[in-house]
Formats: structure tokens, sequence, C-alpha cells
């Protein structure tokens, strides 16, 4: 079993969008993920204390994970638009997991962003980045669950 095959169907869906495509063109998808992430809701604008900081990413980004009573992880991302790399891996994520069960979220493989053929494209820093947005998305679950 491959890594696309443990994805859920949205981000099996984006890891295959990105893979259909030659190189550079890898990058605009990006940058279109970067554009379509939404904005905070008023409830965390002009409340990063409200949000934890992923300090691996190389540009500032903050989110914050909330799991409704029925089990849904909702995702919520900040960074700024002179960040396109960061705000597309973020919107990656959003796109992909926001609004699934906990569960599924849980069971994203860490190295499935190794899937979007982005290595050539791409810092390891970066890749690295959207590794730790997901290590703490789900770290948050798991508090949120237990708490």
């Amino acid at each position: 079993m491959t890594t696309a095959d443990t994805l859920n169907p949205r981000l099996a869906e984006i890891v295959e969008d990105f893979n259909a495509m030659p190189g550079k063109e890898r990058l605009q998808l990006l940058l279109e993920f970067s554009d379509d992430l939404p904005a905070l809701p008023e409830r965390y604008a002009g409340h990063r204390d409200l949000l934890e900081q992923v300090p691996e990413c190389q540009s500032p980004l903050f989110l914050a994970v909330e799991v409704a009573p029925d089990d849904t992880v909702h995702l919520f991302f900040d960074a700024p638009p002179e960040a396109p790399t960061t705000r597309g891996f973020a919107g990656i994520l959003q796109t992909g997991l926001d609004g699934l069960p906990a569960d599924e979220v849980l069971a994203t493989p860490g190295e499935f962003t190794s899937q979007l053929g982005l290595n050539d494209l791409v810092s390891p820093l970066r890749l690295r980045g959207m590794a730790a947005m997901l290590a703490r998305i789900k770290r948050q679950i798991r508090e949120r669950r237990a708490a």
C-alpha cells in the first residue's frame, strides 16, 4: 500500500492533480491554493494569541484547530500574502482536511507531502514546514479530544 492509498479522497485528488502537471505548473497550482486560503474568521482575526505558530515554516504561519462535538475538524490558518508557498501548503491542508472526522485527519501520513511532486521545486525546509503544520494539527486534535 502506498501513501496515496492511505489518503482521504480529497487529499488523494490533490496529490493526483499535482502529479498530473509538469514541474513548473505545479508551482502555479500551489499558488492557486495560496490564493484560495480562506481568511481567518472574526474570532481569530487579530488574535494571534489564540493561534499556534509553526516556527518550522520559513514564513510566519499560525494555525488553530477546532474539533466540533461531532468530532469534525475545522482548520484555520494565518500566513501573510507575501508568503505564497507557505500559504499554498496551508491551503492544501485546509482543502484536504477541513471538515473531516478527526480520525481521518489523524490517519493522514506525515510523509504525504513528498507525494506532491514538489521536491525539486521547493526547498526541503519548506516541505518540512508543511509536515510540521500537519504534525501540529494532529497534536491539537489529540489535545482537544483529551480535554
